[in-house]
């Protein structure tokens, strides 16, 4: 009985002089793994037009019918995207999404992608509805601010013109 108190008392005083694994949460916060998938972004051009065109295959995708996504029609004078469309309503129930990144593969604009952030909080079934102004990026410096009034004819085409890898 002695033996086996002091065989614990011996693993306790061994593990204080250990450093200790906990972080601070709040505060410090755990790097992610490069293919995490966390809360969703809508991302936007360098230009800060949006990347979305409305085009709904990533709710076409999604298994969990999380996504609603519902079009508008561009003008010069109020331009979102380039092309004649974009997504007026966007919406993802955060409850029903399973991560899957489906959305993501499906997007032929790039614009739906899974981030790295974890720390996702709701109070009620309502808040786990995020919108398109919750999940689009803010633009970038040298870019401006949807809409965008832009010259007639410049933006023909909804998806910019790719180029092949150079690796």
């Amino acid at each position: 009985m002695l033996v086996e108190l002091l065989r614990g008392l011996k693993t306790t005083f061994k593990m204080m002089l250990d450093k200790p694994v906990t972080i601070q949460y709040p505060e410090e916060k755990r790097p992610v793994r490069p293919r995490y998938r966390g809360r969703h972004e809508l991302k936007r051009y360098d230009n800060g037009l949006e990347k979305c065109i409305g085009c709904a295959l990533c709710a076409a995708a999604c298994p969990a019918n999380a996504i609603f996504v519902e079009a508008g029609e561009n003008t010069d004078e109020e331009r979102y995207s380039p092309g004649d469309r974009y997504a007026s309503t966007y919406e993802i129930n955060l409850l029903r999404c399973i991560y899957c990144g489906f959305c993501e593969d499906a997007c032929p604009t790039e614009a739906i992608v899974l981030g790295h952030e974890y720390d996702i909080n709701y109070g009620d079934r309502f808040e786990a509805i995020f919108t398109k102004e919750q999940l689009l990026v803010p633009p970038p410096a040298e870019g401006k601010a949807t809409p965008q009034k832009t010259e007639a004819g410049v933006y023909t085409r909804s998806v910019p013109e790719m180029k092949d890898p150079t690796d």
